[in-house]
């Protein structure tokens, strides 16, 4: 099993598509990146404690590889815009990717690469050792399949995963 900390915006997003990818075991909206002792959501979301909402995602490679994932990661969100993601704006929907060694940095690295090739603008996303994963609270844990009624759920974040299928069908779940 590998795991990965990754933030490209509101957590929720990058949770909904981690979740329906085969190989996927563990998806965790969280915190990471920040300068505070501890995080929780009202402390992050004022920007104070320079955390990025985060996922912490738990995947098999031999079910989904690696430079696949993250190429998922950076096809929905946009690495090209410093703090935000469309509406969400603050150092907390900043991308970014924290890498807990040196496999996992030139792996980061390799696929910042890939993704320039994608994007017109320079990547911006950070590129930052894990020093702390602190788990989101319950209710920001696979948000996305308890809040369907929610206008973000269906504005936001639907979107996202629908770009995700179209993209990567064979590793979502049926």
């Amino acid at each position: 099993m590998t795991t990965y900390v990754l933030a490209g915006g509101c957590f929720w997003c990058l949770d909904a598509v981690f979740r329906r990818l085969t190989g996927v075991v563990e998806s965790v909206a969280g915190y990471a990146g920040g300068e505070a002792g501890t995080a929780d959501y009202y402390q992050v979301a004022s920007g104070a404690t320079m955390h990025a909402e985060s996922v912490q995602v738990t995947f098999d490679e031999t079910t989904l590889p690696r430079e696949d994932l993250l190429d998922i990661f950076f096809l929905i969100h946009d690495p090209t815009t410093l703090n935000r993601q469309g509406a969400d704006v603050g150092p907390q929907y900043r991308s970014a990717m924290f890498y807990a060694d040196d496999t996992q940095k030139a792996d980061f690295e390799a696929a910042i690469v890939r993704a320039r090739t994608n994007w017109g603008d320079p990547v911006v996303t950070e590129l930052t050792p894990l020093e702390v994963f602190y788990p989101g609270e319950s209710e920001h844990q696979d948000y996305f399949n308890s809040n369907p009624a929610n206008p973000y759920c269906s504005i936001v974040i639907s979107p996202k995963v629908v770009k995700a299928r179209q993209a990567y069908v064979k590793y979502f779940k049926q």
